[in-house]
């Protein structure tokens, strides 16, 4: 069982974050699932993967090709279809804490200003936490990513 971590942005869009951070997993050799909410954003997220020169090529790609059990990447937003043993939520994305309890790590990342997305991630993190996960929280609001707190 691995670590749900909530990033709580309030400096960063999420797409900063995940070039942040998807290369630190795929350097653990997991897969990974990037499960939203809007097809839209995993679109335009699927094009700034590939065009950020400011980041390293990340090889992903969008649900519903013939190859997503072969992508280290998979934007989507249905279950997942790439065998990862990490998650990535945006957007309002869910998880249970069964797929969660599968998992190497789940990141959720939240707009901290957007006050349906902070009431959300405070809900989810209750009920992770009561289903016996190990949470932590990180906040950017220091202007770098600080751990606020863990528990589990």
């Amino acid at each position: 069982m691995g670590v749900v971590m909530f990033y709580h942005l309030t400096r960063s869009a999420p797409e900063e974050t995940l070039s942040s951070l998807l290369p630190r997993a795929l350097a653990q050799g997991w897969r990974v699932m990037v499960r939203g909410t809007d097809r839209a954003a995993l679109e335009r997220l699927d094009k700034r993967l590939w065009v950020d020169e400011g980041q390293p090529f990340l090889p992903h790609g969008l649900e519903g090709g013939r190859h997503d059990a072969d992508q280290p990447v998979l934007l989507g937003l249905g279950p997942i279809a790439n065998a990862a043993q990490g998650l990535f939520l945006i957007d309002g994305a869910e998880t249970t804490a069964d797929e969660a309890r599968g998992l190497e790590r789940v990141w959720l990342l939240f707009d901290g200003a957007d006050g349906a997305q902070l009431s959300a991630a405070r809900a989810k993190w209750k009920a992770l936490t009561d289903a016996g996960l190990p949470a932590q929280y990180w906040s950017e609001e220091s202007g770098r990513w600080e751990k606020k707190a863990e528990k589990g």
